[in-house]
C-alpha cells in the first residue's frame, strides 16, 4: 500500500514537472516571438524615418535669407545604421531561434542549448550597443552640444527626432527581452 502511494506521488510530481517544462517552453516562445517582433519594428521605424524641412539661412547680416531644403535620414548619420543593423541581425536571429526550437521541440541537447544561450548573449550586447549608439546621436540632435558649437536639430525635424527616439525605446525593450531569455536558457542548463 505505501509503494503504490509513492508510485502514484511520484507520477504526480512528474506530470508537475512537465507542466512546469511546458509553461517555461511556451513563455520562452512567447517572449523570442516579442522579441522579433519589437526588433523588426525598430528597425522598420527607424529605416522609414525621414523629414524634409526648408531652413532659412543667414549669411551675411545685410543679405536676405536663403531658404534651403534639407532633409534628415537615418542613413546620414552611422551610429543609426548601425541601430538599424543590429535590430535587423537580432530579428533574424530570433526568427532562426524560433525555427531550431520548434523543429527540436523533445530533444534538446546541451549543445544546442548552449548554443542558444551564446547566441542570445551576443544579441544582448549587440542591442544594447546600438541603442546606446542612436541614443547618444539622438540626445545631440535634442540638446546640441555648446563645446563644439553644434545646435540642436530636434527643434527642426522634430517628427524624424521622435521617431529615432520611439526606435531607440522599442530597441531597449528588445535588450531586456533578450536579457531574460539569457536568464532563461542559464536555467535550462544542468
Amino acid at each position: 500500500m505505501e509503494q503504490e502511494r509513492k508510485n502514484n506521488m511520484n507520477g504526480m510530481e512528474m506530470e508537475k514537472g512537465k507542466r512546469e517544462s511546458g509553461s517555461r517552453k511556451g513563455l520562452e516562445l512567447t517572449m523570442r516571438v516579442l522579441a522579433l517582433v519589437l526588433t523588426m519594428v525598430a528597425a522598420t521605424v527607424l529605416g522609414v524615418a525621414k523629414q524634409t524641412k526648408v531652413v532659412s539661412i543667414k549669411l551675411i547680416p545685410t543679405l536676405p535669407p536663403l531658404d534651403v531644403s534639407t532633409t534628415a535620414k537615418a542613413s546620414y548619420l552611422s551610429a543609426f545604421v548601425y541601430n538599424i543593423s543590429a535590430n535587423a541581425i537580432a530579428c533574424g536571429y530570433a526568427a532562426i531561434s524560433i525555427a531550431v526550437l520548434m523543429i527540436c521541440k523533445g530533444r534538446r541537447s546541451k549543445g544546442l542549448l548552449m548554443a542558444v544561450l551564446i547566441g542570445d548573449l551576443v544579441m544582448v550586447g549587440l542591442l544594447f550597443s546600438g541603442t546606446g549608439a542612436a541614443g547618444a546621436i539622438g540626445l545631440m540632435g535634442s540638446q546640441g552640444n555648446k563645446h563644439v558649437m553644434w545646435k540642436k536639430v530636434c527643434n527642426v525635424f522634430g517628427k524624424f527626432c521622435h521617431q529615432a527616439a520611439a526606435s531607440v525605446a522599442i530597441t531597449l525593450i528588445a535588450s531586456i527581452v533578450f536579457m531574460l531569455l539569457v536568464v532563461l536558457d542559464a536555467m535550462k542548463l544542468p
